[in-house]
């Protein structure tokens, strides 16, 4: 069964990620898969806020049409 990742888990994910790249433990292989992780989740939480901003252009547009 597939993971529905939302943008709440997103975030909670690249903390995760961020918090286990500040350990002074992780070694610079580990370190970079870390890094590549964080760079997807950033890519994933910033597409979704532009869907989100883009339905609420599109709703705005579709209420000031309404008005006139």
């Amino acid at each position: 069964m597939a993971k529905t990742r939302t943008l709440e888990t997103a975030f909670e994910e690249l903390e995760a990620t961020i918090s286990a790249l500040e350990d002074p433990q992780v070694t610079l292989d580990e370190s970079l898969k870390l890094y590549r992780q964080g760079v997807k989740l950033l890519k994933y939480c910033s597409d979704s806020i532009d869907r989100v901003e883009k339905k609420i252009i599109e709703l705005k547009t579709e209420d000031d049409s309404d008005e006139g």
